[in-house]
């Protein structure tokens, strides 16, 4: 295909500070000539303004949903679609032969590996069961299933879906247990609770990708400062015995923010889960600590990251080496990308629309 054909990307879900918004700004930064068509389920979007064409579509779950991106694209002769949010992943991946059909390219990753992935209780226990260290981890469906735990503190979280910072909670002792999973249990019909390893100073978020026949690109890694408001959910002193996980106890927000690199101790060991146990295709992300020199699992996430942008930046722009891997048809070489390493900073953006 032609470079300076134009190509026409469909971006879904681009409502804030989501994936979908990472997957722009990063594409923005290519000399390639997109066209970025935008949807989201309301006009007040950041994203939607930074899009050349945008239109309002109904949420995921809607039984015209499908059919309402089907439209978009054969009006706009799109080549490319990304979603822009979990439940629009989920959509897409369970049609994804209807898009097919539509000779449209969508970056994602095997049905397999969203189905394991989005349900993080599974997706821990496959892991454990090949040997790979993760937080002991439990779930919780009932007041009874509190005493078969003695170990504080720990991460209390859904474990259905793939990531986001939603109903997270950290729990240091068996009242608060107690407490949290009756509430919790007015909601969902059940929820997992982690070991808390390691400590804030120990976090990575890790990106592996590959390519749809499940052949390794490359790798990167944000080591995550924790010490700022818009990086931290939680933030409490430690009040357990175990001097080992530092004074105070951080979860992330999930808008990462630090060191950015290769970190070979953490993205070698993430590779190998991903190309010879998940036996991942597309764009994969890995939550992790490293505690006394073992990376322990906490999360995967199947999907293109919050900190997209953030590796285009350093130098690793994903969706940009897909487009060129799968519509240019470019040959990506066995070479790893030549990217930089240095500190990654966020902060709040405004935008004024005029009504």
């Amino acid at each position: 295909m032609d470079i300076n054909r134009q190509i026409n990307v469909l971006i879904t879900g681009l409502g804030g500070g989501g994936h979908g918004m990472e997957i722009l700004k990063s594409l923005k930064l290519s000399d390639l000539p997109y066209f970025f068509v935008g949807t989201d389920i309301t006009k007040a979007s950041y994203g939607l303004s930074l899009a050349d064409k945008s239109y309002i579509v109904p949420v995921a779950s809607h039984p015209s949903y499908i059919d309402t991106l089907i439209d978009i694209i054969r009006r706009n002769n799109i080549q490319v679609l990304f979603h822009g949010s979990e439940p629009e992943l989920k959509a897409i991946s369970e049609n994804r032969d209807i898009f097919k059909a539509e000779g449209v390219l969508i970056p994602i990753n095997s049905k397999t590996i969203i189905d394991l992935c989005m349900n993080k209780f599974e997706m821990i226990q496959l892991l454990k069961s090949k040997g790979i260290k993760v937080p002991a981890t439990f779930l919780i469906s009932s007041i009874k299933d509190i005493n078969q735990i003695a170990t504080y503190p720990l991460v209390c979280k859904p474990h259905i879906g793939s990531g986001g910072s939603n109903n997270v909670f950290l729990i240091q002792d068996s009242r608060e247990f107690y407490l949290l999973t009756e509430y919790l249990l007015n909601y969902l019909n059940s929820f997992i609770v982690q070991e808390y390893i390691g400590d804030a100073n120990s976090e990575y978020t890790v990106g592996v990708l590959t390519d749809f026949e499940g052949n390794l690109i490359d790798s990167i890694a944000v080591k995550r400062q924790l010490n700022s408001a818009l990086s931290t959910r939680i933030r409490l002193p430690n009040k357990t015995a175990n001097l080992d996980l530092g004074d105070t106890l951080i979860i992330s927000s999930g808008i990462s923010q630090g060191e950015i690199g290769r970190f070979k101790e953490v993205t070698e060991f993430c590779e190998m889960i991903s190309t010879t146990v998940l036996f991942s295709k597309g764009p994969l992300n890995l939550q992790c600590r490293l505690y006394k020199g073992d990376v322990f699992i906490f999360e995967i996430n199947p999907r293109f990251s919050g900190t997209t942008h953030l590796r285009a930046l350093a130098g690793f722009n994903e969706p940009d080496i897909l487009i060129r891997r799968y519509i240019l048809q470019q040959s990506i070489g066995t070479n790893r990308i030549c990217y930089k390493k240095g500190i990654i900073l966020r902060s709040l953006s405004e935008k004024f629309l005029e009504m």
